[in-house]
């Protein structure tokens, strides 16, 4: 009995340490949308999610090495920064290397659940961190930019896992144009039959993290979960939307079937 608990020990030291080597894997992909809207022949955006400073295992000049390359007109960050006051100093060197690549149209900012966990004041502190920083965030609120003649919304619904969003609100007094969408939580596309949107990002289900065999510990975060759709791309009512797998692990740091992800949009 006891040779037998020593193997089984060894295999579940062998698996976590693989596991959190998955951690360092991270995946870059790039992902085409077609529009109709845009006179602008391309639109690129580099989309991070999940950032998780707390067990997050890239740094940021290799993040900076990963991305710089790549052509870069908007930044959208989908939530779940951290989850300690302590944390958000460590938010500022990656805030540094997106800006220096210096997007033209700017980087956007929307809040997660666990970002929420900041109460009062250190909330306060990690939204002042990230517009210090370049960032312009978004609580159920849009940004109207004029592209050479063309008008893109950058619509910011707030967290819908933690009842803070407020679709009606985000969409007030929007004009005509392509509606970018930047939420963390993706079941909020079940309640957007009514509101035009051309494309929408999130993050919030790490692709399961523990994604083996399937992810029934996320069952109780939505719909769209026990639907099967927790990463990549997917259609509802004919309208895109894509789930980051993120960038960084919440609780223990490790990924079984998933990757860390950095990932480019081009809407073409």
């Amino acid at each position: 009995m006891s040779l037998i608990y020593f193997i089984s020990i060894i295999i579940l030291l062998v698996i976590f340490y693989q596991a959190y080597k998955n951690t360092k894997k991270v995946t870059i992909n790039t992902i085409k949308v077609s529009h109709s809207k845009l006179a602008h022949p391309d639109l690129n955006i580099l989309h991070l999610s999940d950032i998780h400073l707390e067990n997050i295992s890239i740094s940021p000049e290799e993040l900076y090495q990963s991305i710089s390359k790549e052509p870069i007109d908007l930044i959208a960050l989908t939530g779940d920064f951290l989850d300690r006051k302590r944390s958000i100093p460590k938010l500022v060197p990656y805030l540094n290397v997106l800006g220096r690549l210096n997007p033209k149209l700017g980087i956007y900012a929307v809040f997660g659940n666990h970002d929420y966990y900041l109460k009062g004041e250190n909330f306060d502190y990690l939204k002042q961190t990230l517009e210090e920083n370049g960032c312009i965030t978004l609580q159920n609120q849009h940004v109207s930019l004029n592209m050479n003649g063309d008008t893109l919304n950058i619509i910011g619904i707030d967290d819908n896992h933690s009842g803070r969003s407020n679709v009606e609100e985000s969409y007030q007094n929007l004009p005509d144009g392509y509606n970018l969408v930047l939420t963390h939580d993706p079941n909020l596309v079940l309640q957007m039959k009514d509101y035009a949107f051309d494309y929408l990002l999130s993050g919030h289900f790490h692709g399961g993290q523990i994604h083996w065999p399937k992810p029934f510990h996320l069952w109780k975060m939505g719909k769209l979960v026990r639907m099967n759709i927790i990463k990549g791309l997917h259609y509802h009512h004919g309208k895109p939307f894509y789930i980051s797998e993120g960038l960084g692990q919440t609780g223990v740091n490790i990924r079984i079937g998933s990757r860390p992800e950095i990932t480019f949009h081009q809407i073409s």
